[in-house]
């Protein structure tokens, strides 16, 4: 498998360029993933929220967070439940490559 296609089966749906689209997020509950510019994950993140997420995101250009200061694109879906999917996703993605993201290392 390709990187892009590993990647792909994360979220379904497009892989937005981050600055350029985050703004635009609807206030609904949701999960997302963070890519580098290799479109390597870098974070798998929720919200019941995700505009005011992404908001404060794009505020800050995650000033006091190196590690997702990386981002470059990502995906996101709204859901009913955010964090029960991310935890869904994290144990995937884990179960799949043997490792949290990089950014998601403190998860347990």
């Amino acid at each position: 498998m390709k990187v892009n296609e590993i990647n792909m089966e994360i979220l379904d749906g497009k892989v937005l360029v981050w600055l350029e689209s985050a703004q635009f997020v609807k206030p609904k509950p949701g999960v997302y993933v963070l890519y580098d510019k290799h479109l390597d994950v870098i974070y798998i993140g929720e919200s019941d929220n995700l505009q005011t997420e992404f908001t404060k995101y794009v505020d800050t250009n995650f000033e006091n967070d190196a590690c997702k200061q990386k981002t470059h694109t990502y995906q996101r879906s709204f859901v009913e439940n955010p964090k029960e999917r991310q935890r869904q996703i994290l144990e995937d993605y884990k179960a799949e490559h043997g490792k949290f993201p990089c950014c998601n290392e403190d998860t347990n």
